[in-house]
């Protein structure tokens, strides 16, 4: 019964394949998409943690007293540097969510040092603190195009799994969705941390939700059978 249940499934849809396009290769292409997309997030995340102990070092020359906030960032960069951001990741919700709240985690802290540094003027002086500075400004932006664009890969392939013809495509070949920045995840990084004194950072675009044009046979299917209840009712 099973193996017949299988049979019918997948003969179902090469059916639906054939008529929509919405093949497994399509699927395959989607799903590497995604992949490339994480990849960058996570080299540009890679890219922030790569400054901090830099960053640390030159704003304890000057505010060594202020401990409790750099160990924050240390601690924050620690807990980082122990989760392994495979492509795989992004198949797995529980890490995915433990890598963003690690990287909130350190958004805030470096929110918090940059506060900090408003208290001391001359670090804000320092040319190595504003090389850093602009430094880390510039991979915040990177983040969020990084992040925007794997939200739109992710939406593509994820509404490709759901809709019909793709789902049956998805249920054969074991596609399912992938995790996504939720409302919480796109709050808490979509402010960067203020490293630009006296200017305000500009709020991150929002993604347009992208739709992929596999529904059609769905749409035309419930027409034709509309139009065949109204000529049903008339004929009686």
């Amino acid at each position: 019964m099973r193996l017949f249940k299988r049979l019918f499934l997948v003969i179902t849809a090469f059916a639906a394949l054939g008529l929509s396009g919405c093949g497994y290769n399509r699927f395959q292409q989607l799903d590497e998409d995604v992949k490339a997309q994480w990849s960058e997030v996570v080299n540009q995340y890679q890219r922030r943690a790569d400054l901090v102990p830099n960053l640390v070092g030159v704003v304890k020359g000057y505010a060594a007293h202020e401990e409790q906030i750099l160990r924050e960032v240390a601690e924050a960069r620690s807990k980082i540097g122990s989760i392994q951001a495979t492509p795989s990741l992004v198949n797995d919700e529980a890490a995915f969510n433990k890598f963003l709240a690690a990287q909130n985690q350190m958004t805030g802290a470096l929110s918090r040092l940059m506060a900090v540094a408003e208290n001391y003027p001359n670090l804000k002086a320092d040319g190595l603190f504003r090389d850093l500075q602009a430094q880390l400004e510039g991979t915040e932006n990177r983040i969020t195009t990084a992040r925007n664009r794997y939200i739109k890969a992710v939406q593509e392939y994820n509404t490709a799994v759901v809709q019909f013809p793709g789902n049956l495509t998805a249920m054969v070949f074991g596609f399912k969705e992938k995790p996504q920045f939720t409302v919480e995840n796109e709050k808490a990084i979509s402010v960067p941390p203020k490293v630009d004194f006296g200017s305000t950072p500009a709020p991150a675009a929002r993604m347009r939700s992208a739709i992929v044009p596999c529904g059609t046979i769905s749409s035309v299917i419930g027409v034709l059978a509309s139009k065949g209840a109204s000529m049903g009712a008339r004929d009686q």
